[in-house]
């Protein structure tokens, strides 16, 4: 059984890119977004995070790779960040409107700014740490 399950079906869990500045800012942009706090984290370079990979049967993940686990559901890349706009307060469920283009083509362009990420907003050489209020919604930290 996974931590989301531990805990309840209404927790979902992100695997991010610990070390990649623009991820750690879109990690900040969700907890100020979800009120219900809902969402769990867990950055990729983490024994956690490879576990639940490993878990899901996940062949597919490498450093580019933004994932969701929700109600036993893995989501990747663009289908996460379409997902996960589900939950968030504000307008941001408007966004799913791109659903409606095929996962393979929304990739594409998922994967081109994901390999230039770091290039423009840079990286760390270790996963950033949560302050002590946040601390409770990551795992593998």
């Amino acid at each position: 059984m996974d931590e989301t399950e531990k805990n309840g079906e209404d927790q979902y869990l992100i695997i991010y890119d610990g070390v990649c500045n623009f991820c750690n800012g879109a990690v900040s942009f969700i907890i100020k977004r979800d009120k219900s706090e809902r969402f769990i984290f867990s950055p990729m370079q983490s024994d956690y995070a490879q576990a639940i990979i490993r878990e899901k049967s996940v062949e597919t993940v490498g450093v580019d790779t933004f994932m969701l686990v929700k109600h036993g559901q893995v989501y990747l890349w663009s289908d996460a960040a379409l997902e996960i706009t589900r939950d968030l307060t504000g307008f941001w469920s408007l966004f799913r409107v791109f659903s409606i283009l095929p996962s393979g083509f929304r990739d594409v362009f998922y994967k081109l700014f994901a390999r230039n990420r770091i290039r423009l907003f840079g990286g760390t050489n270790q996963c950033q740490i949560p302050d002590k209020q946040l601390l409770s919604r990551f795992r593998g930290i």
